[in-house]
């Protein structure tokens, strides 16, 4: 039964698959000759078909060297063979291809004709047609070098992708080199040895091997030279330096070092020259051995010093052994400021320091005081004795600062923005060294109204005082603003404001402090001077009145002058002043100051000392006077100079009688219509005039001048003002200035790379 069932399974399964098969059989295909296609498809089809081709990018070179064989082998005293170079042309017409340099090439072919070249900076060029694949055989020559058991040559191997060599060279087992390249083999048979290697390409490969044939020594030629120094001498405060520059020209022989006699007392410092291998210094004889004995020029640059400690001295000669002549020039120098006087003998010639080598001269730190020329002679020697005089060196102000204008706002929490102005006259120093307070911080820093970068230094802040393209030539500003952090304020204590040490002279310092108004601030202290008891410098207006000044007669016309001030009036004779007159103020050593008078007639010279001066007046139209003045810087005294109308050019000397005008006797109280102050231990130098309220100035600063909020400036100034718009938006930190408050104003005069300090007790209203 079971047998059955699985037999007609069988039969329905062949009778589905005969049914699948003729359904198949009877599918329709599509037409191979027809497709349909949309609008948009048939149109790009189009538009592709009728692009032109792309055209082919051109090879960057129109040519292509792919590999050299180099075949070569050594006969007599020469080494000839073939270059075989093999590459493509990539471009239609004729190309000049590069095949060799460095060679002597005595033919060249392709297929058995010959090939057209061209000598283009030592590289053979050949001319050939393309596109097309080449192969140029080149039957070259080269020179064999050959030593005593040695034979070598330089062979340049061609820049191609690959350089292949074969050399043969005379007898069996013949150990060869080369640099730079990699035998691969070598073989020896009929007394040759056959090496093959792989060259770098476009290098030149160096290939030496022993023999066993001998030169015959020759005999050195005797050696024949000529010698010229050029000598710097320098002296110094407590040394002797001197610098020769030799020129050695070889006439006979080969040279491999040359002997110098070494002065005695003077160490060798230093030997340098383009062929000089080594030196050596030993029993006085100095040996410069050099790596070219072939050259027939040496230069060398020796440099030698000794100690000295008087104010004579001989100067040294360096000399070469065995030169056939020996010539040269001397060139003296002294360092700092000095009288020195050069006596020469032995056939040195004097000569104008501008005839001296150039090269001597660019050697030369200071101004050469002498010059001379000699030409060595077997029977004399030349000489050269120096003696000097040295002068104190002066310090040379490289700037100062007429005044600084500093502005501080001081917060609530004790922090404080400070602003400095400073009015410089600057001759040649590019920063300024700022010593900040601890905890204080540049925050940006102009020259001349434009923006400059502070420098930290090793030692401090540095502010620049100059930029690029800025040349001034008279007075300009330098301003910088530094924030400090301080202490934040209690409800009563003191506080202490201070100035960063600035190392340039200042001439006055005028200081600003703004104050929140919830403060209450007294017992002013520090080294500073409340402004309001200070004169306003003299030069102002209100310091006399000038329609006055024209009708006053001499006798009552008065300079009121501080200590270090020399000043007074120039008038004709009908007692009007004249202004525009030129004074001129000479010291006794040659020094001379010279200034202008105003529109009132008045003139000032600041900072002179005691003694005795000449005083001359000039003004066209008017005599030319001279007065012999006796000038005491502690008690300064107003000098009046009467001038006359000159019918012709004339000068009349007087003495200082009739213009000096003493102030009180035995004091250094200023009278007039001005209140009294005296000065004790300031010094001179400061400008002040105008209106002045008692008060007394020491060195500490000021004493109990009331110098508390009753004689504050209550009114903010501009640059309390400007300084509060700069915070917003231009400086680079955020600072909660306060908006209302009290300004209190100080001076202080001739500051100089020191601290300024103001303190105060305070309490909240």
């Amino acid at each position: 039964m079971k047998n059955i069932f699985v037999v007609l399974l069988l039969c329905c399964v062949c009778a589905a698959q005969m049914c699948v098969a003729e359904d198949a059989a009877t599918l329709p295909l599509p037409n191979s000759g027809n497709v349909t296609l949309s609008l948009d498809e048939y149109n790009k089809l189009m538009e592709l078909a009728a692009r032109p081709p792309k055209k082919s990018d051109l090879a960057p070179l129109p040519y292509s060297i792919k590999h050299a064989d180099v075949k070569l082998h050594v006969e007599n005293d020469g080494v000839r063979g073939t270059v075989e170079v093999e590459g493509e042309i990539f471009r239609k017409g004729v190309s000049k291809v590069p095949l060799t340099s460095g060679m002597t090439v005595l033919d060249a072919h392709q297929n058995g004709k010959g090939v057209p070249l061209l000598q283009e900076n030592g590289t053979h060029m050949a001319l050939l047609s393309g596109p097309g694949e080449f192969s140029v055989a080149l039957d070259t020559g080269l020179p064999l070098r050959i030593e005593a058991g040695r034979a070598s040559f330089s062979l340049p191997a061609p820049a191609a992708g690959s350089v292949q060599l074969s050399l043969v060279i005379p007898g069996d087992h013949t150990f060869a080199n080369i640099s730079s390249g990699l035998i691969t083999s070598r073989k020896s048979e009929n007394g040759h040895t056959a090496i093959e290697a792989t060259l770098v390409p476009g290098q030149p490969a160096n290939i030496w091997w022993a023999t066993r044939e001998a030169v015959t020594p020759t005999v050195p030629r005797e050696v024949r030279f000529l010698a010229d120094a050029k000598t710097l001498i320098s002296v110094s405060e407590a040394e002797m330096r001197v610098a020769v520059l030799a020129d050695i020209t070889v006439v006979q022989g080969e040279p491999s070092q040359f002997h110098i006699d070494v002065p005695a007392g003077y160490e060798i410092t230093g030997v340098t020259g383009p062929t000089l291998d080594s030196s050596e210094t030993n029993s006085g004889v100095l040996t410069l051995k050099v790596n070219a004995p072939n050259q027939r020029s040496h230069q060398f640059l020796i440099s030698m010093e000794r100690s000295i400690s008087g104010e004579k001295a001989d100067a040294p000669f360096l000399s070469f052994k065995k030169a056939q002549r020996e010539t040269g020039e001397v060139l003296v120098e002294g360092t700092g400021t000095m009288e020195l006087t050069a006596t020469e003998g032995g056939g040195l010639k004097r000569m104008d320091v501008k005839e001296a080598n150039p090269y001597l001269r660019s050697l030369a730190h200071f101004p050469p005081q002498a010059a001379f020329r000699y030409h060595k002679q077997a029977s004399e020697t030349p000489t050269l004795a120096l003696q000097w005089v040295r002068f104190p060196d002066g310090s040379v102000l490289a700037a100062v600062a007429e005044s600084a204008t500093v502005t501080t706002l001081v917060t609530s929490e004790g922090k404080s923005l400070t602003e400095v102005r400073l009015v410089i006259k600057n001759q040649a120093q590019p920063f300024l060294k700022v010593a900040l307070p601890a905890g204080a911080s540049i925050l940006s820093a102009d020259v001349g109204g434009e923006r400059v970068k502070p420098v930290q230094g090793p030692d401090g802040s540095r502010v620049p005082l100059l930029r690029p393209g800025f040349h001034p030539t008279d007075s300009y500003t330098v301003s910088f603003v530094f924030m400090h952090s301080g202490a934040p304020f209690a409800k009563k204590g003191g506080a202490e404001l201070s100035l960063p040490n600035m190392d340039i002279p200042i001439s006055l310092l005028s200081w600003e402090v703004f104050l929140p108004e919830q403060y209450k601030v007294k017992d002013f202290g520090g080294d500073v001077i409340a402004a309001n008891v200070v004169p306003q410098p003299f030069r102002e207006e209100d310091a006399i009145n000038a329609e006055g000044a024209r009708k006053e007669e001499i006798s009552n016309l008065r300079l009121q002058a501080l200590p270090g001030q020399m000043g007074g009036y120039v008038v004709d004779l009908t007692g009007a002043v004249v202004p525009n007159a030129r004074v001129t103020v000479t010291a006794g050593n040659g020094a001379s100051r010279t200034t202008s008078t105003d529109a009132q007639g008045r003139w000032v010279i600041a900072g002179m000392a005691s003694g005795n001066y000449k005083a001359k007046t000039e003004m066209p139209g008017f005599r030319t006077s001279i007065f012999n003045l006796g000038y005491d810087a502690s008690q300064p005294s107003s000098y009046n100079f009467p001038i006359n109308v000159a019918s012709a050019a004339e000068t009349v000397e007087v003495t200082d009688q009739a213009a000096q005008i003493q102030t009180e006797s035995g004091t250094n109280v200023f009278h007039g219509d001005l209140n009294a102050y005296s000065v004790n231990g300031v010094a001179g130098g400061a400008s002040f005039g105008g209106p002045i309220m008692k008060g007394t100035f020491n060195g500490r600063g000021l004493e109990r001048l009331g110098a508390g909020p009753s004689s504050a400036n209550q009114t903010p100034s501009a640059n309390v003002m400007n300084l509060q718009k700069r915070v917003a938006g231009v400086l680079p930190v955020p600072v909660d200035v306060p908006r209302a408050g009290t300004s209190f104003s100080f001076v202080r005069p001739l500051v100089l790379d020191e601290e300024t300090k103001v303190t105060f007790s305070y309490k909240s209203r």
